[in-house]
């Protein structure tokens, strides 16, 4: 529970990066132990969340230009993968899924649960395949290029362009026209990275991002 609601608040950005992550004041604000608060952070550094300095503690991991690239260059070629499994396995109903999903993204306005819509039609085109560990790996990487996603989710050109795209993928998913799908799928990830990692290569140059702080949440217990 803690690992989980210290990753979300490192996704929204109320833990920012480079910020200094005291034991003492988790513990206190979870109301437990050092003990497992010790073992949540190890758990977030072995998944790339923050980084543990001897002598001086916990930090949340810095963003880069390079590492959203890396990451987005990483899910394309696994969700490749993942939609190339899944294709000749998708039924009527499981496309009127996928197509209810996009529907529903396309149709928010909140786009900082835009994110979340996100994975939910990535993970509608590959849910036939039934592979969890490839869908584990996959779902990390989102994660992580989560917190990088949110920066441009201001930008409403950004969204129309991704529902656009995701519009096309369905729309070749659902002719049968498989390599294509895996096509544009790919492009749609790889732009994304670049379009990222430029965006953070221009502000990051000159100024750190800003971020209103909020108060850090529990996760639920559920």
């Amino acid at each position: 529970m803690i690992a989980e609601s210290l990753q979300r608040a490192i996704i929204e950005g109320q833990l920012s990066p480079g910020e200094l992550l005291r034991q003492e004041n988790l513990a206190n604000h979870f109301e437990v132990s050092r003990i497992p608060v010790r073992e949540a952070l190890k758990q977030l550094e072995s998944e790339g969340w923050i980084e543990l300095e001897r002598n001086r503690g916990a930090r949340v991991r810095p963003i880069s230009p390079a590492e959203v690239r890396e990451i987005y260059q990483i899910r394309a070629a696994l969700e490749a993968t993942a939609l190339r499994a899944a294709a000749p396995l998708h039924t009527e109903a499981s496309l009127e899924h996928v197509e209810a999903v996009l529907s529903a993204s396309c149709a928010s306005k909140d786009y900082v649960r835009y994110a979340r819509f996100n994975w939910d039609f990535h993970r509608a085109l590959f849910a036939p395949a039934d592979r969890p560990r490839l869908m584990a790996i996959v779902e990390a990487q989102h994660a992580q290029g989560e917190r990088y996603l949110r920066l441009k989710l201001d930008m409403p050109i950004h969204k129309r362009q991704s529902d656009k795209e995701h519009h096309q993928i369905f729309k070749a998913l659902r002719a049968g026209t498989v390599d294509r799908a895996i096509d544009i799928l790919q492009e749609h990830l790889l732009q994304t990275g670049e379009q990222l990692g430029n965006y953070l290569a221009q502000h990051l140059a000159t100024r750190p991002l800003k971020r209103e702080p909020r108060k850090l949440k529990r996760a639920s217990a559920a």
